[in-house]
This record gives structure tokens, C-alpha cells and sequence, in this order.
């Protein structure tokens, strides 16, 4: 019985030693850690100059109009916005968001909260949301680290600071939430989530582990009227190259693949004979871009990038942006029912037609109903063609009408479907008879390809009854 009870005691008191080893990773305070990290963290004023017209009479003029000028007068006026940004390097380099500096005429950096800095620009990324500054001073300051975002997991504490409603120094502490977040706001998104607080004015600031390394840039909230638990952070691994390259170039150089991609989805999976929904589907090939020349066309799923498995389709373009301009990579894609490797020597995105701005869509009456895909289309022609901006040769049909029992009810009217089965659209009766003879297949699903109404070329896996 005295062995049993000792034996008790020994199992309680190694239950008992391991709850509070658990509890100590529990930080019992973050003040040790916020004031070490204050200093590096600087609040961000920025002043834009307006101009505007003003006209005294209660009534507005027709653009154009010679009263335009004579009553309109142009004045100045002085906007200001706030934000936040941190220190990297000891002769004053801050980081901080792109939309905090954007369009400023003049940038103001507070540090320690007493001392205002003129800063210049060295480079801005739209794309990413970043801005590398420098202080106009001689005075050395206290930096801070980059941390491996990558190590970062769901559950780990983290502190923001930052300069929320111009109430700078202000500390909040949460853990991550989750990561690889996406919320639309550019094509690099992987963000990590966390709760601790970020508010208005929070953009630009770091978010901190408990080392004391920034492993993030606090960029967006979810909602306009302030925190409710859920704010998104730039990983530190992604941010890294552009700040490098900012600060060396005073812009970015990012790989560019040329090509535009879709999900692949379980239909197209199917039609595809694909093992599972993985990959990048190529929608389209830009004209002379590195992977025309390289051999990928419409229709092939990309499942490796220079040895980086692809799994979900929003990991390829930032893999693709974080490789070398004029890199020669390995590409695997699936084609045929079997996997093929090309070799694709990367241009450079900023220079590329993806940043061509796209042409307007015009309206076009209907013609002939597909009955099993339940939708009216009409001949493509080449008015069409010259409208839209579409490559010399394209043929097919126009979609005028989609019934809501469609499978493809998804798509928009004046989509237009170039292919199915691989195979061009000629005409509406050929079109027809492809349609047709897949509702008669055992499997009877059809992969086609389309342009929306952005003129982005993508495919769709489409199940028929």
C-alpha cells in the first residue's frame, strides 16, 4: 500500500511539474519585450497637396465649357494620413506599407515617440504593399530583425506595434490565427492572420514573435471600423526580396512565366484524367513570353516549378515572383494524360504585356441554343475580335444567354468558349456535335476553354446530364 500510495505521488507531482513547464511558455508579461522593441518602431505622417477647382455658382458647368475656367479657380489643399513603419538598419532605413506613403508630397517619421524625421522614398511596391524609406539624418538608430516567418505556426503569441489612430507607442499582443490567408487584395497574397488588435494607423508597423524578430507587416483588417479580431500581416520570408530589391534597385525585378492560370477544380481533374485537383491550369499563353518560347500552352496544368510542388494554384505566382529574372527553370506540366518537363528561361513581370491594361467588352445580340449546356450562343466574329483584343485566328462562339439550371450558370453572358475537348471551335454546328457526342459518352464530361468578360483565357471542366 506504501508503494501504491508512493507511486501516486510520483505520477501527481510529474503531472503537476509538467503543467507548469507548460504554463511558463505562457508569457506572464510582455513588458520586458515591448520596451526593448519600441524604440525600432516609428509612427508615419505624410502630407499630399490637392488640387481642386472651386465655383462659386450653385450650379455646375459642362465639362469643357469656357464658364469652366472662368469661374473655376484651382486651389491647393493639404491632406495628411497616418501609419506606421520600423527600423532595419542603423543609419535609418524604415519599412512600412505602400499605401501609407502613397501620392505623399512630403514624409514625416516620429522616433520614440519625441522626434520627427524628414524621410525620402528609396523604393515603393505597389504589388506587395511596401515601402523601404530613409531618414534625412546622421544620428544612428536601433534596428530590428527579420524572424523565418515560416517557422511561425497557428497558436504562437505575437506582439504588434504600431500607431493606431495616431496614438503611437501602442502595444497589442495575440497569437496567429492561421496563415497563407488570401483577401483579394494582390496577386502575392499569403497572409499571416493574427488577433492581436490592429487598427487604422497600424499599416506598415511589425508584428513581433517572442524572440523579438519581425515575422510580419501588419497591412489590412478585416472591416473599416476597426478591429474585431482578425487583421493581416505580410510574412517577413516574402517581404524580404522586395525590400532588398527596393532598396538596391529602387524597384522590383520579379520573374514573369507569362501566362494567366486557373484552379483545377474536380471537373476539370476528371476531364484531364488527373489523379486529384492539384496544380495550375495554364489558361492562356502571352505572345512571345517565356513560356511560349518555352513550349507550355492552354490547357496544361503546371505541377512543378523549379522543384517546387504544386499543389494550390495561388502558390505559383508567388513562387514565379520570387525567382530570378533570367533564371532557367524546370517545369513540369501535365499534357495528354501524361507529364512532361520544359524548360523556360523567366523574363521580367514589370516589363511584361500583363501590365497592359485590358480592352472594354461590347454586348452582342443572340443566335442558337446548345441544349445541353443550356445557353444561346452566337458566331464570333471579326468585329468581335478587334473589340475584345483577341490574338489574329481566334474562332468560336459568344455566350447571350445563360438558363439558371445550367451547369455552367457560373459564367457571364458574352463570355466566349473557344474550345471543347481540346478541340477549336469552328462554328456553332460544330460546337453542337461536340457537345452532343460527349452527352452520349460514358463519362460525359466537357472540358471547355473561354475568355471572360476580362479577356482572361481559362479552362472549364463541365459535367453534363
Amino acid at each position: 500500500m506504501k508503494n501504491l500510495t508512493k507511486i501516486f505521488s510520483i505520477i501527481i507531482i510529474s503531472l503537476n511539474y509538467f503543467t507548469v513547464s507548460k504554463a511558463q511558455e505562457i508569457p506572464s508579461s510582455f513588458a520586458d519585450l515591448a520596451e526593448r522593441l519600441m524604440p525600432s518602431v516609428v509612427n508615419i505622417s505624410t502630407t499630399t497637396t490637392v488640387t481642386t477647382k472651386s465655383n462659386p455658382l450653385p450650379f455646375e458647368f459642362p465639362p469643357g465649357s469656357p464658364f469652366e475656367d472662368m469661374f473655376g479657380s484651382p486651389q491647393q489643399r493639404q491632406t495628411s494620413a497616418l501609419g506606421s513603419g520600423f527600423i532595419i538598419d542603423e543609419e535609418g532605413i524604415v519599412i512600412t506599407n505602400n499605401h501609407v506613403i502613397q501620392g505623399a508630397s512630403d514624409i514625416f517619421v516620429r522616433v520614440n515617440g519625441d522626434e520627427d524625421y524628414k524621410a525620402e522614398v528609396l523604393g515603393a511596391d505597389a504589388g506587395m504593399d511596401i515601402a523601404v524609406l530613409k531618414i534625412k539624418s546622421d544620428e544612428k538608430f536601433k534596428p530590428v530583425k527579420f524572424g523565418d516567418s515560416d517557422k511561425s505556426r497557428i497558436g504562437d503569441w505575437v506582439i504588434a506595434i504600431g500607431n493606431p489612430f495616431g496614438l503611437g507607442g501602442t502595444v497589442t499582443a495575440g497569437i496567429i490565427s492561421a496563415r497563407n490567408r488570401s483577401i483579394g487584395l494582390s496577386r502575392y497574397e499569403d497572409y499571416i492572420q493574427t488577433d492581436a488588435s490592429i487598427n487604422q494607423g497600424n499599416s506598415g508597423g511589425p508584428l513581433f514573435n517572442m524572440n523579438g524578430d519581425v515575422i510580419g507587416i501588419n497591412t489590412a483588417i478585416l472591416g473599416q471600423s476597426g478591429s474585431i479580431g482578425i487583421g493581416f500581416a505580410i510574412p517577413s520570408n516574402s517581404a524580404q526580396k522586395v525590400i532588398e530589391q527596393l532598396i538596391e534597385f529602387g524597384e522590383t525585378k520579379r520573374g514573369w512565366l507569362g501566362v494567366r492560370i486557373q484552379v483545377v477544380d474536380q471537373g476539370i481533374a476528371d476531364a484531364e484524367k488527373l489523379d486529384k485537383p492539384r496544380g495550375a491550369l495554364v489558361a492562356s499563353v502571352a505572345d512571345n513570353s517565356p513560356s511560349d518560347k518555352g513550349g507550355i500552352k492552354p490547357g496544361d496544368i503546371i505541377l512543378e516549378f523549379d522543384g517546387n510542388l504544386i499543389n494550390e494554384m495561388n502558390e505559383l505566382p508567388k513562387i514565379v515572383a520570387a525567382t530570378d529574372v533570367g533564371k532557367k527553370v524546370k517545369v513540369k506540366i501535365w499534357r495528354n494524360q501524361r507529364e512532361l518537363m520544359k524548360n523556360i528561361v523567366l523574363g521580367r513581370l514589370e516589363t511584361s504585356s500583363d501590365f497592359k491594361p485590358q480592352e472594354k467588352v461590347t454586348k452582342k445580340p443572340k443566335e442558337n441554343k446548345i441544349e445541353g449546356l443550356k445557353i444561346t450562343v452566337r458566331s464570333l466574329d471579326k468585329k468581335d475580335i478587334e473589340e475584345r483584343n483577341l490574338p489574329k485566328g481566334t474562332t468560336g462562339v459568344v455566350i447571350t444567354k445563360i438558363e439558371k439550371d445550367s451547369p455552367i450558370n457560373y459564367l457571364e453572358v458574352n463570355n466566349i468558349i473557344v474550345e471543347a475537348q481540346k478541340k477549336k471551335i469552328r462554328s456553332i454546328d460544330e460546337f453542337k456535335r461536340i457537345v452532343k457526342s460527349t452527352m452520349n459518352s460514358n463519362e460525359k464530361t466537357i472540358l471547355i476553354a473561354i475568355y471572360n468578360n476580362q479577356n482572361q483565357r481559362r479552362y472549364i471542366g463541365v459535367k453534363l446530364d
